[in-house]
């Protein structure tokens, strides 16, 4: 019963904030957040970043989604999304030039790239291929494929911190001795740090 009175105050919590913020908010927009999930603290001592967790805001049925890598892809309402996240904390960037870009018709683009993607397994392994996806691959490769637009330098996963216990703990039971140390990725702290983007709002 706490867990589910809790779980309301969360929702409750973030259909205001959504109120409060909607003006600032368009189709395209990045949003990250501290991820609840089992291996969320592995991601941020790997990335030395507080985000491990990250989704696009779309507009359906007249209310704002969030697509979003988990399993499988899908939209969540963005005040679920919100409580989901850790203390209801998260980021909302956009395009620096986003005025020039994102037309309505690059943003249907945008739009019909993401969605294609509705369904896909989430990729527990991190690989780069089309058939798993995770969250901040998804939208990398939406924004690369439908604008053009490579937000975030991509790295290989030996080039992040895995010297911490509970890091080695998650590559092992993932890969057990098998790392695939050269896959290419995208973390989400890649794209939040990325010079192309600019913070809408911070809640």
């Amino acid at each position: 019963m706490q867990h589910r009175f809790s779980r309301f105050q969360r929702r409750h919590r973030g259909e205001l904030t959504i109120l409060s913020i909607s003006l600032q908010l368009r189709e395209g927009n990045l949003v990250f957040q501290t991820s609840r999930s089992t291996q969320s603290q592995a991601i941020q001592l790997a990335t030395h970043s507080t985000y491990s967790h990250c989704g696009m805001l779309l507009r359906q049925g007249g209310e704002w989604q969030v697509l979003e890598a988990v399993q499988p892809v899908r939209l969540t309402p963005l005040e679920q999304w919100i409580g989901r996240g850790r203390g209801s904390h998260f980021v909302v960037k956009c395009l620096r030039d986003a005025d020039q870009v994102l037309t309505p018709a690059t943003l249907r683009q945008l739009r019909r790239t993401g969605l294609q993607y509705q369904g896909r397994p989430y990729d527990l392994y991190f690989g780069w291929s089309d058939e798993r996806i995770y969250c901040s691959e998804l939208l990398w490769k939406t924004y690369q494929q439908a604008i053009g637009r490579e937000i975030g330098k991509l790295q290989q996963l030996r080039d992040f911190d895995l010297s911490h216990p509970a890091v080695q703990q998650k590559l092992w039971e993932r890969y057990g001795r098998q790392i695939p140390l050269d896959e290419k990725v995208i973390s989400p702290v890649a794209m939040f740090d990325s010079p192309q983007l600019v913070t809408v709002t911070t809640r």
